[in-house]
């Protein structure tokens, strides 16, 4: 057997002795600082409403955020809800009806579909719904839909309009 030198003793007890592994949290706190901020500052309460090219919305003063509801949107030709054309909107002006029976269609499925999601009945209810229509759409239509929504037991509605600033009227 050979017999170990001082240097190579001193290396085997120095590295006994440091068995556990130590890991610098400094830098770990750095990068958990700055992911949290970003969440802070990315998050926002804010809500947004879905846009389209060929509607213009009317212009308006207003203090309230847009809510979390079904979204309906109404441009010259079509009506979509939830991204999905569901009528023609020149048929559904011409019609006699005031109620646009593709739409309560589809209102009742999605009715349905939250219904099943959560079965509180005070929130049933109160189930919202935002018509984001184009300025130029006549009232007829406009009253259609809204005749239809309340139909469906969407009683809550809302109207989408552009955010005017009102410092820019003061100096008009």
């Amino acid at each position: 057997m050979m017999k170990e030198s001082r240097r190579a003793l001193r290396m085997i007890r120095h590295h006994s002795r440091k068995k556990c592994v130590s890991l610098n949290m400094v830098s770990l706190m750095d990068i958990f600082t700055i992911l949290v901020f970003f969440l802070l500052v990315s998050a926002s309460d804010q809500e947004s409403l879905p846009s389209m090219k060929d509607i213009k919305l009317p212009e308006a003063y207003s203090e309230q955020k847009p809510k979390g509801n079904i979204v309906i949107l109404v441009s010259g030709k079509d009506i979509m809800l939830s991204g999905k054309v569901v009528a023609d909107a020149r048929v559904a002006i011409r019609s006699r009806n005031s109620i646009i029976p593709e739409l309560a269609r589809q209102l009742d499925a999605e009715a349905k579909r939250r219904i099943t999601r959560r079965a509180d009945e005070k929130k049933v209810k109160k189930r919202g719904i935002t018509i984001m229509g184009d300025k130029k759409i006549p009232y007829v239509l406009l009253k259609k839909i809204m005749l239809t929504s309340a139909s469906s037991d969407f009683t809550n509605i809302s109207l989408a309009i552009a955010q005017k600033n009102p410092a820019m009227d003061e100096g008009n």
